[in-house]
């Protein structure tokens, strides 16, 4: 596997925030890849996927955003929102030195790049858009509320394994306790009392517990329609997804004829996107924006 580079980064408003590093490995430069996780994740979702690119020819640069994994936590719960979250992206660009860059963004991490669309858009190259769009499913959402923020207590990694696998069994339901394992060990470390803990800040899911972020809103279409009517760009869906379901699809396609589209069968919200079918997908729409 692709070895990474640590990158620590200081945000507008001063948090010490992170991300992971990963060089091209040679050929042509190409513009590179930033890759933006879902709402209670990391960097570590993409620990695969980044290599892969990064064997073809991309420098791919993986976020946690603030409250996640190696990233500070915030002493403010209303900044956990995709309009600073967007800032804190387009400050790591800046600091890197990236003008343009392809974005790929899982279920928060495609808000996010719809947000950066709308304040910088000339950053985005072009997107792929991981399960989510500016119209979302009630039914996900609730989901999503049901254990986002949560108290969880595990003793060691089993019970770690077997709560990820509850959380995500109906969305992955082909998953071996193999594959439960890894994720666990991307969602959980150990604290400085040597438990085992989430590796995000319980107050990120304010605003979707509170009601702040909802299922439309014309801050949502507006951002969609930039980025997806001035860049090409790619929605990779799930097709047992419960937060983009084929009413929210359709939404998508109306409102950007000319967005690309394809479907991972077997999985849900959201695609790991090493699967088959995202792997054909995100390989030839890369080919095609440089």
């Amino acid at each position: 596997m692709t070895t990474f580079t640590d990158i620590s980064f200081t945000s507008s408003d001063g948090l010490q925030l992170y991300a992971r590093d990963y060089a091209s490995r040679g050929g042509p430069a190409k513009c590179p890849v930033i890759c933006i996780h879902g709402l209670t994740r990391n960097s570590g979702d993409f620990e695969e996927l980044a290599p892969w690119i990064a064997e073809q020819g991309r420098r791919v640069i993986a976020v946690d955003v603030r409250g996640r994994g190696r990233s500070q936590h915030d002493a403010d719960p209303d900044h956990y929102n995709s309009v600073v979250y967007a800032n804190d992206v387009i400050k790591l660009a800046r600091d890197l030195g990236i003008g343009r860059a392809v974005f790929i963004g899982t279920s928060m991490g495609g808000l996010i790049t719809m947000t950066v669309a709308a304040r910088k858009l000339n950053l985005i190259t072009a997107a792929i858009l991981n399960d989510v769009g500016p119209a979302l499913s009630a039914k996900g959402l609730g989901r999503i509320a049901g254990f986002a923020g949560k108290t969880v207590e595990v003793n060691d990694w089993d019970e770690a394994t077997h709560y990820i696998r509850q959380v995500n069994l109906s969305a992955f339901p082909g998953n071996s306790m193999e594959e439960w394992g890894k994720w666990a060990r991307r969602a959980f470390a150990e604290n400085v009392d040597g438990k085992l803990a989430l590796q995000y800040d319980s107050n990120i899911a304010r605003p979707l517990q509170t009601g702040q972020l909802k299922s439309k809103s014309w801050v949502a279409n507006f951002a969609f329609r930039r980025l997806a009517r001035n860049r090409p760009t790619l929605l990779i869906r799930g097709d047992l997804s419960d937060l983009v379901e084929h009413e929210q699809l359709a939404y998508m396609k109306d409102l950007a004829p000319d967005l690309q589209y394809a479907e991972v069968s077997g999985v849900g919200h959201a695609p790991m996107l090493m699967e088959a079918q995202a792997q054909k997908a995100i390989r030839e729409f890369l080919a095609s924006v440089d």
